[in-house]
């Protein structure tokens, strides 16, 4: 059997703490870091990306295993964890750091998040417009340690600010499943 080669998944979600945690849970995800990316200032740290004056949005970088999930699969986890009727908000986070993306590495992927967009938009699912990007990837920069696995490191306070924030109740009225 041929060895897999990983590839890189990026997407923007909003506040990228509630964003690794359903990619770290996919059979066949290697690896999630949570950072930057799309903006104009390299190595941007949280305080300048905060400021929504970078252009960078949260992301979470994703490396999978294409062989055990596909990028569509990951692709629909996004969908059902974000509001892409908002532009440049989630939830009770604001500014076009939050905006939501898809961060494409190559034209197979531009392809397939045009579909599932499309798909989505077709669907009846929501009676705004899908507003989420789809970009070609940039520069990934890793955000700081203390937001990395943040779910994970403080999840008192993630799962405070997940309920708080609107994210969970929203996820779980609009997709019917427990966030």
């Amino acid at each position: 059997m041929a060895e897999s080669k990983n590839q890189k998944a990026t997407f923007a979600g909003g506040c990228f703490w509630c964003m690794q945690g359903p990619f770290d849970a996919l059979d066949g995800v290697v690896s999630t870091m949570v950072g930057y990316m799309g903006g104009i200032i390299e190595n941007p740290c949280y305080e300048e990306v905060s400021t929504g004056t970078t252009g960078h949005a949260e992301v979470v970088e994703i490396l999978y295993d294409p062989q055990k999930i596909s990028y569509k699969e990951l692709l629909e986890v996004f969908w059902r964890n974000i509001d892409p009727t908002t532009p440049n908000q989630q939830f009770a986070d604001k500014g076009s750091q939050y905006r939501t993306a898809i961060f494409y590495h190559n034209e197979e992927q531009k392809k397939l998040a045009e579909q599932s967009k499309a798909d989505l938009e077709k669907s009846g699912k929501f009676d705004k417009p899908i507003v989420t990007e789809i970009v070609k990837a940039t520069s990934f920069y890793p955000a700081e340690d203390y937001h990395q696995n943040y779910y994970k490191k403080n999840p008192f306070h993630y799962e405070m600010y997940k309920q708080g924030s609107g994210r969970a109740s929203f996820v779980e009225r609009v997709w019917k499943t427990k966030h």
